[in-house]
């Protein structure tokens, strides 16, 4: 995961503004299970990425409970796009070498 978190967080908040939680549980079913981040990887990566400027939140209240929601900034945009380009073009040399 290392590397990668950052991305995978955008790339879940780009599809739908969501909760900490709810960020976990789409990476885990997009995945199939085989990525299953702790809440403790999760919202200290949330909290950096708002502080970065890629994230911002607001508060609501989902479900009767209080939520953070996070949305992607518009340089959460573009980092969300740099690092999709990035991991296209290592996957495609990876691919390369091994085929």
């Amino acid at each position: 995961m290392k590397g990668h978190l950052d991305f995978l967080l955008l790339a879940a908040i780009a599809r739908e503004p969501r909760h900490g939680y709810a960020v976990a549980e789409a990476i885990r079913k997009s995945s199939d299970g085989a990525i299953d981040l702790a809440e403790g990887t999760v919202y200290p990566a949330l909290y950096r990425l708002e502080g970065a400027g890629l994230l911002s939140s607001s508060w609501k209240t989902v479900g009767g409970r209080r939520r953070r929601i996070y949305r992607l900034t518009r340089r959460g945009r573009r980092r969300l796009e740099q690092e999709r380009n990035e991991w296209t073009a290592f996957t495609n040399a990876v691919q390369a070498v091994t085929t």
